[in-house]
């Protein structure tokens, strides 16, 4: 990596020192809440999460399958689904094609699960293809077809997750091929409408789409398709009326809406099936579940959303940003424990591994970042030369939370002369809209693209890298306008002494699932430090104790410190802290813990 040490250590802790901001509350949402039933604080948290939002809040406080709407109203699920039960009942060989993140992986699970197990389809007649990120790319990559077409027997339907909708060239040669594909996705569509060469294309963000949520993930747009086609099934009297429904399976499509980053605000659908779906998951039928809970330890069950987000969600990641992806597929799919522990086993070193890679190429990026900070710019855009492509939207993550400002991190791509990047957004700037400005203002500059909101990938030529920059920045200008971002960290307002236990939590944790667009409430508030300690193998995390009035609370504040620091405060300071409220479990007895995001001394 470049030595960037010379940068001063200062100017990068003022450039990413954020500011506690309390969330603007919707006074209508905040009263309504509390005519119906829920606490001050719930009232508080729901109003500051549900800006303008007038629909009912049952479906949201009380996450219910019943709210989940009907699979008829994607728009071709309908000749999707028929297509894939004429597979199934004419005996086709049939290709699975998904993305190889956790949202594709799960995607994955659910289709081949309902295929072998609910419609009896020969595991000889199923082809598993999933990209690798490095040699492949994003989608349907030329590679994938390659393979594809190389298949015996070669599948002559194709079934795509999380994946697709931007294809259109590649899914042309295997429609000239004789292979129809049927294509389910969530990212946005580009310019052109769906591919034309796809036999249908599913995907809520279509605009002749009826489906009421467009925010649903691509494990949940594959839920609905393959629910639809066990329906068609059943009707054409391939199936009995007694197959089982797909509801066992809503455990991955949880595992995959939390780790792809969809909303969990507004979404009555996303909240509905990751709870259920966490409930289906702390049963531990599958041995997925019960190696990870081994792993974890006892004192990790039950799993939260957060579980989901921090522990299995980075480890099924981990081993597609490095190698090839099957050993996360065969980890979700492993029918006895000693399958999934061996499996899990190699996730985990890889995603011991990632996280090396990872901090390296962060410091990196964050000292790329400081000319661009100090100059105003109202994105950071970064090119490592070394840097891992796998790597780049965890790093791009980083940036966001130092600098508060969307980021794109680019590396080599394994074409010559040529930069892949990932990019991740702030609140505010829609980033895959962003990047299509982008495209519009120098199209030669980004001939490759795609996303959401919140994430997004680009491809671009090396010659290219300062005409993308230029017209990013002012499709972001655009978007956010002039005003100077910093970071900042969004709270909850305060806690009074007396609400430091666990009963509220227990108010809390019943507003959940939390995740994106219904985060995790974060409170600020000032405590005197009674004790404190390094912790972890390189004295990074700091142990603490801290008191506000009359109440001791134990603390945990994870990554405070570099190797061989010394905290900027001690004994009896008062520290100004941003913080969550934790159940700490250990031996059977829990205790509330704070988990410190931010302090300093006040």
């Amino acid at each position: 990596m470049t030595d960037l040490s010379a940068a001063p250590a200062t100017l990068l802790q003022d450039a990413s020192r954020p500011r506690l901001t309390p969330r603007p509350l919707d006074e209508a949402v905040y009263a309504r809440a509390q005519q119906e039933g829920l606490s001050e604080l719930q009232a508080r948290l729901l109003a500051s999460r549900l800006p303008g939002y007038t629909e009912p809040l049952a479906p949201l406080v009380s996450p219910s399958l019943r709210y989940l709407a009907h699979p008829e109203k994607l728009a071709d699920a309908r000749r999707g689904a028929e297509r894939i039960a004429r597979a199934v009942a004419e005996g086709e060989s049939i290709g699975i094609l998904t993305d190889y993140d956790v949202d594709g992986i799960t995607s994955h699970v659910v289709i081949r699960r309902t295929l072998v197990e609910l419609f009896g389809v020969p595991q000889s007649k199923l082809h598993s293809l999933i990209g690798h990120r490095i040699n492949d790319g994003y989608g349907i990559s030329l590679p994938l077809v390659e393979r594809t077409l190389a298949l015996s027997p070669r599948p002559s339907v194709v079934i795509t997750a999380d994946c697709g909708s931007s294809d259109e060239p590649r899914i042309a040669r295997l429609k000239a091929a004789g292979i129809d594909v049927v294509v389910s996705d969530h990212h946005a569509l580009p310019l052109a409408g769906p591919p034309e060469s796809a036999y249908a294309c599913i995907n809520p963000t279509r605009d002749d789409c009826d489906y009421p949520d467009k925010t649903i993930a691509g494990c949940m747009v594959a839920w609905l398709l393959m629910s639809l086609a066990r329906g068609v099934l059943i009707e054409w009297g391939e199936l009995s009326p007694a197959t089982p429904k797909l509801s066992p399976w809503l455990s991955y499509v949880a595992l995959g809406t939390v780790a792809d980053c969809v909303s969990l605000g507004a979404s009555p659908a996303n909240r509905a099936v990751v709870s259920h779906g966490l409930t289906l998951i702390n049963r531990m039928d599958a041995a997925c579940w019960r190696a990870m809970a081994a792993r974890l330890g006892t004192d990790s069950v039950p799993f939260s959303a957060e579980t989901l987000a921090f522990q299995m969600g980075p480890r099924i990641n981990a081993r597609s940003r490095l190698d090839d992806p099957y050993a996360a597929l065969h980890y979700m799919l492993a029918e006895s424990d000693v399958v999934a522990n061996r499996q899990l086993e190699v996730l985990d070193q890889d995603n011991q591994s990632r996280k090396a890679i990872e901090a390296d190429m962060a410091d990196e990026a964050k000292r790329l970042a400081l000319p661009a900070i100090e100059a105003g710019e109202p994105a950071v855009v970064v090119f490592l030369e070394d840097g891992h492509a796998g790597v780049q939207g965890i790093v791009a993550s980083r940036l966001v939370q130092a600098f508060g400002r969307p980021a794109v991190v680019l590396t080599r791509a394994a074409a010559p002369h040529m930069l892949t990047g990932s990019g991740r957004s702030i609140e505010g700037l829609h980033l895959r809209d962003a990047l299509a400005r982008t495209f519009e203002l120098a199209p030669e500059a980004l001939p490759r693209f795609g996303g959401h909101a919140g994430a997004a990938g680009v491809g671009l030529a090396e010659e290219q890298y300062e005409a993308f920059k230029a017209a990013f920045l002012q499709a972001v200008v655009e978007q956010l306008g002039e005003t100077p971002r910093t970071p900042q960290l969004l709270t909850d307002g305060t806690l009074g002494a007396a609400q430091l236990n666990l009963a509220t939590l227990d108010e809390i944790d019943a507003l959940g699932p939390f995740g994106r667009e219904f985060e995790a409430p974060l409170f600020q508030g000032e405590f005197i430090v009674e004790a404190l300690r390094p912790v972890g193998g390189e004295g990074i995390h700091l142990m603490l104790e801290l008191s506000q009035g009359p109440v001791t609370c134990k603390a945990i504040w994870f990554r405070a410190l570099t190797p061989g620091e010394l905290p900027a405060f001690g004994v009896g300071d008062t520290l100004a802290c941003a913080f969550k409220l934790n159940r700490n479990r250990w031996r059977g007895r829990e205790s509330l813990q704070l988990m410190i995001e931010y302090a300093e001394a006040v």
